[in-house]
């Protein structure tokens, strides 16, 4: 279910892309997520066919997909706002908030679209920011996004952060952290150690062979 370039707009009638097998390919916890998604963004038939799903559940269970371990790592895809309380950070908005400060140790934990994650040779980076120019980012500029900066001053200052993986289906022409097809969750079972570096006027997440090399030569 990873996001692709040619990804179909939300507008489009959402039973050519959510059939009713797909969806009964999922946990529970997931059409929750994606019914609470569907009538947030106004889509009566996706949510209609969620409901349907979700009552069938009970006598007929998620379908299987053949692949017993994977049906099992669905089932720890947390909300948002529960899986950085997991991790100890309480977000300053459930709905807009993709990071937060632990009070406890003040480490820095950012939510990172796990499809927006780039790998070469060994290492691993993601976009936390950007600078909105000639509208291209508008989410920066939003409360989220001014707070997301915030953070990757601090976790540069730092030297570290965490990081969370968010799993769903990104909509074509916009940011996922700004508004997303469907958000099925964050994977309860990983959490990234990394460095946040500049790159001109962005700040990236970087972790693996590259990360580890920078931090030996400093």
């Amino acid at each position: 279910m990873k996001a692709t370039a040619t990804a179909v707009p939300f507008k489009k009638s959402p039973s050519s892309e959510w059939t009713r097998e797909r969806l009964a390919s999922l946990s529970k916890e997931e059409l929750n997520n994606l019914h609470a998604n569907a009538q947030r963004l106004g889509e009566a038939e996706l949510a209609t066919l969620c409901e349907e799903v979700l009552k069938d559940r009970p006598r007929r269970g998620p379908a299987s997909s053949g692949a017993g371990g994977r049906g099992k790592t669905r089932q720890k895809l947390l909300p948002r706002s529960r899986a950085f309380g997991a991790r100890g950070v309480w977000l300053q908005d459930a709905r807009t908030s993709w990071s937060g400060i632990r009070k406890t140790d003040g480490a820095v934990v950012m939510a990172l679209w796990q499809a927006a994650v780039q790998t070469a040779d060994g290492a691993c980076s993601c976009l936390l920011w950007a600078p909105n120019v000639d509208g291209s980012r508008p989410w920066s500029d939003t409360v989220g996004g001014r707070e997301r900066l915030e953070h990757c001053k601090t976790a540069l200052e730092r030297g570290t952060a965490e990081g969370l993986l968010v799993h769903g289906d990104a909509l074509e022409g916009r940011l996922p952290e700004d508004r997303a097809r469907s958000v099925l969750g964050i994977d309860a079972d990983t959490v990234i150690q990394f460095r946040v570096e500049m790159r001109g006027a962005e700040y990236w997440a970087s972790w693996g062979k590259k990360a580890a090399k920078t931090a030996k030569a400093e």
